[in-house]
């Protein structure tokens, strides 16, 4: 159970996002204000990072949206 809670939390930087999804920093943005992407959870005043369990998910939605487009 400890387990599952700590793979849940792990924070991942901006760079790391763009090296897991191969998308820039603008594009990142663009998905967040479309409402599209995971939007990041505040880390102090100027630092933000992103759940690594739903950048997961949003790399798993866009392999599933690939096989029904092959349907």
């Amino acid at each position: 159970m400890a387990a599952q809670i700590q793979d849940a939390l792990v924070i991942l930087r901006r760079k790391q996002v763009e090296a897991r999804t191969g998308l820039s920093r603008s594009s990142i943005y663009a998905g967040i204000s479309a409402g599209s992407f995971p939007a990041p959870v505040p880390l102090g005043e100027k630092s933000v990072g992103w759940l690594e369990h739903e950048i997961a998910g949003w790399i798993a939605s866009r392999i599933a949206a690939r096989k029904e487009q092959r349907g």
